[in-house]
């Protein structure tokens, strides 16, 4: 990844809205516990689907910086992912009207989009009620209407993407914005990630037998697939120096970040898990850093039986005789996977880790699968101070992603 050796990517804001509740702090409280957050799906009807549960998010607190056209035309995922920019903004004390906004950037990664309200809207032609009151919702179909909405709402000028790389997406968002920062394309970067539960995921995950009709178990010797959830997060990247001249608290340092793609089936991971451990290697590589500094994993952990065992053999190859040692820990057990959004939920999971002094738990993870033999956390957090963690995120046709994040 092209760099300017001066630049440095930190982290001034975070904010995550999840099944958890609408905030970190209700994130972070979950993170400590040993309970799902998993409850039976009323968006959308489940019936005759053997699946009902999800990751629901109870309460979208409208964000303020929504203007009116913008709000009415917004998607569940533009709600969710503008709740958590905002968040992010406050946190990090920046208000963008401040600051010269062509150096400002904007990446938000989603896998479905505005899918939800599309599928109303269909749902409306076929039946005799009006369309009407729907038809605004399809200026947010698309997967890069919420990066859109974002950077309109904030004014940011800067460069703009929206990674639509499945269950990556958001980490890949990430990715993207240290690459800005270090290459000096952009001061601040509001990257992160967004995905709304809808029909067409429920039902096609359900098709492909990837669901369990109980609480998913990653890393557990009787997994039987994962559950799904929603949700969005978002954090202010900014260059160490433009930080440290405002004033600003520094939360995290993103110090690397890898990409790979496995190239081998639509669905399924490379059975020896290449790709995965190539965009580990890579993100490592990135940061200047050999495998020994890494103190904790945030797995990708789906539940699956194939993805969790190929993790665990990419984390082995990765790590050598030092597999064992870094704790690993998924936290899809708790929130449900939140494709498109999951790699940001994840770091800023992560991030809480690194500042509080814990590593969460595989909430439902109850007999380890010795296949994996990896240190898996189960129960409470474990009190453990760490420096460095890495976070995995991996999607639909083998794009991979890893983050190496570091406490500030």
């Amino acid at each position: 990844m092209a760099r300017d050796a001066t630049r440095r990517a930190v982290v001034t804001g975070i904010g995550a809205i999840t099944a958890a509740g609408p905030g970190t702090a209700d994130l972070e409280a979950a993170l400590h516990g040993s309970t799902h957050c998993f409850r039976d799906v009323d968006l959308f009807s489940t019936e005759g689907l053997r699946v009902r549960i999800a990751g629901q998010v109870e309460r979208i607190p409208t964000s303020s910086l929504f203007g009116s056209a913008a709000a009415r035309r917004a998607s569940r995922s533009d709600r969710l992912a503008m709740f958590a920019v905002e968040q992010a903004l406050r946190g990090s004390g920046i208000d963008p009207g401040e600051l010269d906004r062509r150096r400002i950037g904007t990446s938000i990664g989603t896998s479905t989009g505005g899918m939800l309200e599309t599928e109303a809207y269909y749902e409306t032609r076929r039946s005799p009620a009006p369309a009407g009151r729907w038809r605004p919702r399809l200026l947010a179909a698309t997967v890069g209407a919420t990066t859109d909405v974002v950077a309109a709402s904030i004014g940011a000028f800067g460069p703009r993407v929206a990674p639509s790389t499945a269950c990556s997406s958001s980490a890949i968002s990430i990715a993207m914005g240290l690459g800005w920062i270090r290459s000096g394309r952009a001061d601040v970067v509001v990257a992160g990630g967004t995905d709304a539960l809808c029909r067409m995921t429920y039902s096609g995950f359900h098709a492909l037998q990837a669901m369990a009709p109980e609480p998913c178990r990653p890393f557990d010797r009787d997994r039987a697939g994962l559950t799904l959830g929603e949700g969005a997060a978002a954090l202010v990247l900014e260059d160490e120096e433009h930080a440290r001249a405002r004033g600003a608290s520094v939360l995290a340092f993103v110090r690397g970040a890898g990409l790979s793609c496995d190239a081998t089936h639509p669905t399924a991971p490379h059975e020896d898990g290449r790709g995965a451990r190539q965009a580990l290697e890579g993100a490592l590589a990135d940061a200047g850093l050999g495998p020994d500094a890494i103190d904790y994993v945030n797995a990708h952990g789906t539940g699956t039986p194939q993805n969790d065992a190929c993790e665990a053999r990419a984390l082995h190859a990765v790590f050598g005789d030092r597999a064992a040692e870094p704790p690993v820990s998924s936290t899809k057990g708790l929130l449900g996977h939140t494709l498109g959004a999951a790699g940001a939920i994840e770091a800023v999971a992560t991030i809480l880790a690194l500042r509080g002094g814990f590593v969460p738990p595989t909430v439902g993870l109850e007999n380890p699968d010795p296949e994996c033999a990896l240190d898996l956390v189960r129960g409470p957090a474990r009190a453990l101070r760490l420096e460095r963690a890495a976070s995995n995120s991996y999607g639909f046709g083998g794009n991979n992603c890893s983050l190496v994040l570091e406490r500030a």
